[in-house]
C-alpha cells in the first residue's frame, strides 16, 4: 500500500512548476521533502490534495493502488489524504468541535451516525495528548489564533481524522522551539504501520524531533537527490546554493529528470 507519484507535472496558469515528480510513500514510512523557496514543494502538496487553481498535464498518482487526480479534493480527503496547511484559513462562526464532527461524520459509511459521546471522549483525549484546554474546541477554527495554535488545531485534526497519508506542508513555519516540539510530538504519536508521512520543510530543525526515513531535495520542480536522515543535515551545512547551481533548469542530472522512489 502507498502513495505513488509517477513522472507528475503541473503548472500555474502558463507556468510550468512540476516538472517530472516521482515518489512513493508507503505505510509505515516518513518522507521530508526539502528545497529553497519557489522550487514547488508546496504546490506538489496542494496538487496531491485537490487545488483547483493547479493544472496537471502529465503523470499521475495512485492511493493504494487507486487513481487519484480525478476526484473531487473531498473525495481525496475520504480516501485518506491529508493536508496540513502551511497558512490555516479561518472559518469564523464554525467550532473546532462542530468542524471535526462534520469531517468525521462525512468518513462514516451512508447511514450511519457518529456517537456524540464516542466524539467527545477521543477529541479530549487528543486534546490532553496535544497540551490544548477544553475550551478550545469551543473556539472558532483558526479565528484569531496564533500561530502556534493553528498549527497545534491542524495536528488535532490530522489525530482525529486518522488519514492513510498525511501531508505537512511546512508545518514548522513561524513555530517558536515549544510550539515546535508539541507539533512534532503530535506527529510522532500518529507514526506507526498504517500511515505514512509526507513533510514539507525548509530547515533540519524540524527533522531533529520528526526523524525521517528518507529525505528528497527538490530544486526547480524536480527531486534531484535523495537519502536518508543525513542528507537533510548536509543541507543544514552547506545550503541550496550549490545545488541550485548543479542542478538549474540548464544543468538537470538524469536523477533530476525522473525523479526518485523511496
Amino acid at each position: 500500500m502507498s502513495l505513488q507519484i509517477c513522472d507528475l507535472h503541473a503548472r500555474i496558469a502558463d507556468r510550468e512548476i512540476l516538472r517530472g515528480i516521482s515518489l512513493e510513500i508507503r505505510l509505515g514510512q516518513t518522507h521530508a521533502i526539502m528545497g529553497p523557496n519557489g522550487s514547488g514543494k508546496s504546490t506538489l502538496a496542494k496538487v496531491i490534495s485537490g487545488h483547483p487553481d493547479y493544472e496537471v498535464t502529465q503523470g499521475s498518482v495512485l492511493l493504494d493502488g487507486v487513481p487519484l487526480l480525478e476526484r473531487e479534493p473531498d473525495e481525496r480527503a475520504r480516501m485518506g489524504v491529508f493536508l496540513a496547511f502551511q497558512y490555516p484559513c479561518e472559518i469564523p462562526g464554525v467550532s473546532i468541535a462542530n468542524f471535526l464532527r462534520a469531517a468525521a461524520q462525512a468518513r462514516l459509511p451512508e447511514g450511519e451516525s457518529l456517537s456524540v459521546t464516542d466524539f467527545y471522549q477521543k477529541l479530549y483525549r487528543e486534546m490532553d495528548a496535544l497540551g490544548m484546554q477544553r475550551n478550545f474546541s469551543s473556539r472558532p477554527l483558526n479565528a484569531g489564533f496564533s500561530g502556534g495554535e493553528k498549527k497545534r488545531a491542524e495536528i488535532l485534526q490530522m489525530a482525529m481524522l486518522r488519514p492513510r497519508y498525511g501531508i505537512l506542508d511546512e508545518t514548522d513555519s513561524g513555530l517558536d522551539i515549544d510550539a515546535l516540539k508539541v507539533v512534532a510530538n503530535g506527529v510522532n504519536r500518529l507514526r506507526g504501520p498504517e500511515v505514512g508521512f509526507l513533510i514539507i520543510t525548509h530547515y533540519q530543525r524540524l527533522l531533529d524531533y520528526i526523524t525521517p526515513d528518507f529525505v528528497h531535495v527538490m530544486v526547480e520542480g524536480r527531486i534531484v537527490q535523495s537519502g536518508g536522515p543525513e542528507l537533510a543535515l548536509e543541507l543544514e551545512r552547506h545550503g541550496y546554493g550549490s545545488l541550485e547551481e548543479r542542478y538549474g533548469s540548464s544543468k538537470l542530472s538524469p536523477l533530476a529528470e525522473t525523479g526518485t522512489q523511496g
